[in-house]
């Protein structure tokens, strides 16, 4: 099922890895190619709001909500229906995450940098925000909390959450998605999907009477498929977007002293997501590398979504990787830069600090993805497709922006002016030295 790869006595330093991306698994997606389709359905939404929502829900999702947004009574019959134990399950995620959240909180400061001079550096949450939440292959409550909790924790004071109506709930989101948001006290739910929801949230929607039905908000954060990321894609610049989320991915990277039938067990909870999914171990150990694939061929055969499993192990996006030394694995886990890294070695912290790109890293035998998808406290939507070489997963921040106060005083301005002229004037921007001149006669 998955296929080994014998990388030993190759070069795997990361300039190689960067030339040579064939050493390297992964998905081949490409969100251009979608392009074409989804800009119609923006300019429809854009156009004709409302009305247009409620014709794509009903040609893609094959039904027509009573409404755009979900009625409150819908909300609280969601959650008064919800399963206890699942109710319980979603308290206590949403309370680890709230605190993990809360400590990413920055501060603010203030610095003088000379006499009768200040400078603040402050952060100030933003004022809307569009919260998307798939329903396609599977439910995703988890994912309202991901989105929701860290908005919240910024200070951000007006939520909206979007997420596709369901034909077999008269239309509405799945209920256990209504009632995730209803135990966060997120009341603005839309039933929308896919690009028509991006579309919906950067460009606002009107109803036929011409009333705003759905204000426009400023950023724009959630996963969902190839669509979804398109119409981010294509909005970007109209508002904000947090990524362009590709499939899921987890690497494990491993060492003789990993239990195969863990490795296995991870590579599979992973692939179970879809069917472009990618699951890759690198380990030095060529006798892991055996037996985690014949544990991953035995426990596939009895999960749930076999042949949704199957589908994405035998891709190209996953394999197992057999390395020279652990330094060559953290030198693929680098280059790769996974959305999720579980590491599973004889020393785990000391690889954990030579790791530089990972969405999230995942230590020991009892740290499994799917703690960090619903319970850990940490965030799930992380950078996919090696974007975590340059971005992070969703945090605080996130909803925040970075703002400098400048309050300077005739002293301090008096210091520098001299300074601002002769930069001008290099410049070639006189006014902006007379600008400074002008305050003192």
């Amino acid at each position: 099922m998955l296929t080994l790869k014998d990388l030993r006595g190759t070069a795997v330093d990361a300039l190689t890895l960067a030339q040579d991306a064939e050493l390297l698994p992964r998905a081949g997606t490409d969100i251009t190619a979608t392009a074409d389709k989804v800009t119609p359905i923006l300019d429809e939404v854009r156009s004709r709001g409302v009305p247009a929502l409620m014709d794509f829900a009903e040609r893609f999702d094959g039904v027509r909500p009573e409404s755009l947004r979900v009625p409150a009574e819908a909300m609280a019959q969601a959650t008064e229906r919800l399963d206890p134990q699942i109710r319980e399950a979603l308290e206590t995620s949403i309370a680890r995450a709230r605190e993990v959240h809360t400590a990413q909180l920055p501060a603010a400061s203030v610095i003088a940098p000379g006499p009768d001079a200040k400078v603040t550096n402050r952060w100030v949450p933003m004022a809307r925000v569009g919260l998307y939440v798939p329903g396609g292959q599977a439910v995703y409550p988890s994912s309202v909390v991901m989105n929701v909790v860290p908005a919240q924790v910024a200070g951000v004071q007006s939520l909206a959450i979007a997420s596709p109506p369901q034909n077999e709930f008269g239309g509405w989101p799945h209920p256990t998605i209504l009632a995730a948001a209803h135990l966060l006290g997120v009341d603005e739910v839309y039933a929308a999907g896919g690009a028509q929801a991006v579309g919906m949230f950067a460009y606002g929607a009107r109803d036929e009477a011409g009333e705003l039905a759905c204000p426009p908000v400023s950023f724009i954060t959630g996963p969902g498929n190839i669509f979804v990321a398109t119409a981010k894609r294509a909005v970007q610049g109209v508002v904000g977007i947090d990524a362009e989320a590709g499939p899921t991915e987890i690497m494990v990277l491993a060492d003789e002293t990993a239990p195969a039938n863990l490795v296995a067990a991870d590579l599979i909870s992973q692939a179970e997501h879809d069917e472009l999914a990618a699951a890759v171990l690198v380990t030095p150990s060529e006798e892991l590398a055996r037996t985690v694939i014949d544990q991953v061929q035995h426990q596939a055969a009895t999960t749930k979504h076999t042949e949704r499993v199957r589908a994405s192990l035998t891709g190209s996006q996953s394999a197992v990787l057999v390395v020279d030394d652990l330094d060559a694995a953290v030198a693929v886990a680098n280059a790769y830069g996974a959305e999720h890294l579980e590491v599973m070695t004889g020393d785990d912290d000391a690889v954990a600090e030579r790791i530089t790109d990972a969405g999230a890293i995942f230590l020991g035998h009892y740290s499994p993805v799917s703690l960090g998808d619903y319970c850990a406290g940490s965030n799930h939507i992380l950078p996919t497709g090696g974007a975590a070489r340059y971005s992070s997963g969703l945090n605080v921040t996130a909803f925040m922006r970075s703002q400098q106060v400048v309050q300077y005083g005739r002293e301090g301005l008096g210091l520098v002016s001299s300074q601002v002229r002769r930069l001008a004037d290099e410049e070639g921007l006189p006014a902006h030295g007379d600008a400074v001149d002008a305050r003192f006669g």
